[in-house]
């Protein structure tokens, strides 16, 4: 049996120039194999600067037509993309989770949440018209929203989908030549992606895809006729990235990776709340900024510790949860469970050697649901991001404790408080220092228009990827102060 469709041949991925699919001059392919089986499914050219360089010039040629057509017109395209990004979905689903390691309904999910981008996007025809007022007699002003030119997106492993439909949907709307970088761990979702955009009947070189690993970013990074860039991935990579695209002149926003903390108090809803707890820390098989890494247990919840673990026990890795993207990440969070137990804390539940049944899953990269309990706020397990279905428990005696081990997180992504009471969960929401907060929600990701973004560690630069703040960080504001005749009635700006 199999929980996911893979492509029915090895997809060679190319890169999207000028709206021409291309094979980079001189560079060498790196394989793409699948999570699940660590069968071969794709090959992915790794572009070097030249190739980089070869993608804005085209964007470059393009986003002055681009820019010059009415914003009504610009999200006809994106109707179209839309249409035909509904029409696909099971079958882009299916391909996000044989290259990412999510299952199926995970794939979707994102697919889903990506639409949603879209339906934003083509609300601004109604919602964002600028502004023009009479400030004196005779004297108006206006604003109007203009684009910034190339733009790019360098986008990780763990949302083939969903990450790349946050950014370029609401970039090309606003009237940007946008260049897709997917991690060349999953460039086949972002192929797939690029098709439709073309299809859409997009003008060439409005959106590019280039494929590549750190000689790529690098290049969009230096590159001097790339104006923004927005960056999704693990909080080194994100400071390296905003660091040197801000040296570099350019307009920078870079999101990095999360130390979650959910808050259990013993009034907490017996029957919500351990399964919220296992869906976020199991979910995409931890492999999310948004998962929980922490359960801080305030006095005595060890009811709601035992049902969570049940629960977690009979989620079966494959059809339930996915798999990790590569052997690496099995090895390193291996690694980090035996240092967790060396460091004092206890297994309840241990995820290593699970794997689906069937010999077509034995050289996938699995590790089951695994909880971890005792764990003191200064190990490893509790302050280092892990990226994987681990979830460690930390016992604390109040409210104000569990406050102070989330504030002093150098992340700030997510927190959620479970509780019935409506004072207790108002407290964490006044007093939690992460940028996105949960009330007995497990995964509190913001839904559109309300914006995905976190603080601290977690992100880098001003502003969020969706929502209302997005629109400042993919355009810019002019401001036009009108005058036609000289008035003996007005104030002084007359």
């Amino acid at each position: 049996m199999s929980f996911v469709r893979f492509p029915e041949s090895v997809v060679s991925c190319r890169n999207l120039v000028g709206g021409e699919w291309i094979s980079p001059a001189g560079a060498s392919a790196q394989e793409v194999r699948s999570p699940y089986t660590g069968a071969l499914i794709g090959r992915v050219p790794l572009t070097d600067a030249s190739g980089v360089a070869q993608a804005v010039e085209a964007a470059k040629a393009a986003a002055q037509g681009w820019r010059g057509t009415p914003l009504r017109e610009r999200t006809q395209f994106l109707q179209r993309f839309r249409t035909l990004l509904e029409g696909q979905l099971e079958r882009l689903a299916h391909l996000a989770a044989s290259e990412s390691g999510k299952t199926v309904a995970e794939g979707r999910a994102g697919l889903l949440k990506g639409l949603e981008v879209c339906d934003f996007a083509l609300s601004l025809q109604n919602l964002d018209g600028g502004a023009h007022l009479e400030v004196s007699r005779g004297v108006t002003c206006e604003y109007r929203r203009e684009p910034l030119g190339v733009v790019a997106g360098i986008t990780p492993f763990n949302f083939p989908a969903m990450v790349p439909l946050w950014l370029f949907p609401i970039a090309v709307t606003v009237g940007n030549a946008f260049i897709l970088k997917p991690s060349e761990k999953v460039p086949l979702t972002a192929t797939a992606l690029g098709e439709l955009m073309v299809e859409a009947g997009y003008p060439p070189g409005v959106f590019s895809v280039v494929h590549g690993a750190k000689p790529a970013v690098d290049a969009l990074l230096e590159h001097p006729d790339v104006k923004a860039l927005a960056f999704v991935g693990s909080s080194p990579v994100a400071r390296h990235v905003y660091v040197e695209g801000s040296r570099h002149g350019k307009r920078v926003l870079a999101l990095g990776g999360a130390k979650n903390h959910l808050i259990v108090v013993p009034d907490a809803d017996p029957d919500l709340t351990p399964q919220a707890v296992v869906d976020s820390f199991t979910g995409c098989a931890g492999q999310r900024c948004m998962a929980a890494s922490v359960m801080l247990a305030v006095g005595d919840v060890q009811p709601l510790v035992d049902d969570l673990v049940r629960r977690a026990a009979r989620l079966e890795v494959g059809p339930g949860m996915g798999a990790l993207i590569d052997r690496g990440a099995v090895d390193r969070l291996e690694t980090a469970i035996a240092k967790a137990q060396a460091d004092g804390a206890r297994v309840l539940l241990d995820g290593r050697g699970k794997r689906p049944a069937g010999e077509a899953y034995a050289n996938g990269h699995w590790l089951g649901p695994t909880v971890l309990d005792g764990v003191r706020p200064e190990m490893e397990a509790a302050r280092r991001e892990l990226f994987g279905p681990v979830l460690s428990i930390v016992r604390v005696p109040t409210l104000s404790a569990a406050l102070a081990v989330e504030n002093a997180s150098p992340y700030g992504n997510a927190a959620s408080i479970f509780t019935t009471n409506g004072a207790v969960a108002q407290s964490v929401v006044e007093g939690a220092r992460a940028g996105m907060v949960g009330v007995n929600v497990g995964v509190p990701v913001p839904r559109e228009p309300f914006s995905f973004g976190g603080t601290g560690e977690s992100k880098f630069g001003h502003g969020d990827v969706t929502g209302p703040s997005s629109l400042d960080f993919w355009s810019q504001l002019k401001k036009v102060t009108r005058k036609w005749s000289a008035r003996t009635d007005g104030s002084w700006m007359s």
